[in-house]
């Protein structure tokens, strides 16, 4: 069976109204999107609405960590609305950042805080990841193995796999070794080095990931959703229908 798609809106966030964009990623296929806040934040029931009305999900969403740590009852009745099951936090800021072990297994742990108030309502947690969790510390283990081994088995990963890439670190090992973890794979794309044209990142299929090897590779992950997103595109429909009409032709 071929994997639902979704659309992360941060891709197209310079190009408003988002609620005009709905219809035509639907139009090219996508089956759901995946907001980031401060999308759907001023009115969850209206962007619910907006979503229904033009035939699309929301599986999953972005949000803070702190969100998930410190307001997790409002976090959660979010994701009830818009009728996702899966709660994302994607980042932490360069300043918040430590370089030491107990820092990220501390991440981990709140992941982990958060995911035991979410399972009750049938949703889940899942970090996503940027390059600095494939940077090794300074003793050399990685942020992103303490992330999970702190978190636990109720903390999942949405894999992007343009910033592991990015990071120089191997997508493909990635996958292979969280293959029991990962809930959802954003197909993220990255230019060859030094392409300063959109940030360096580009449509899936476009740039220097082979995703035709990595294909089969996904199946063997728990993931049950694909993600498009490119974080800066000079022309979002242009990186949207690329990227669908790839993945369709790859049989994902």
């Amino acid at each position: 069976m071929p994997y639902p798609i979704a659309y992360q809106l941060y891709s197209s966030r310079n190009f408003p109204p988002l609620a005009d964009q709905l219809p035509k990623l639907k139009s090219m296929g996508y089956d759901a999107i995946e907001p980031w806040l401060p999308a759907y934040e001023a009115d969850p029931a209206l962007f619910r609405r907006q979503l229904d009305d033009a035939g699309l999900k929301c599986l999953g969403f972005h949000m803070p960590l702190a969100g998930l740590v410190e307001e997790s009852n409002r976090f959660i009745d979010i994701a009830l609305t818009l009728g996702a099951s899966v709660m994302i936090p994607p980042y932490v800021t360069t300043e918040e950042r430590r370089n030491t072990p107990d820092y990220w297994q501390d991440l981990g742990r709140k992941l982990a805080r958060g995911a035991e108030q979410a399972i009750p309502h049938g949703l889940k947690v899942a970090w996503h990841n940027h390059d600095f969790e494939y940077v090794p510390l300074p003793d050399g283990t990685r942020p992103i193995d303490h992330i999970l081994e702190a978190g636990g088995p109720g903390v999942w990963l949405e894999i992007d796999c343009g910033w592991i890439a990015r990071a120089g670190a191997d997508p493909a090992a990635e996958l292979k070794r969280y293959a029991g973890r990962i809930i959802a794979i954003q197909t993220k794309d990255t230019s060859p080095p030094g392409t300063t044209e959109d940030d360096g990142w580009t449509a899936t299929g476009d740039g220097i990931i082979d995703w035709a090897a990595m294909a089969p590779l996904f199946r063997q992950t728990r993931a049950d959703h694909i993600v498009t997103e490119h974080d800066n595109p000079a022309d979002w429909q242009r990186f949207a229908r690329r990227s669908i009409d790839y993945l369709k032709a790859l049989g994902l």
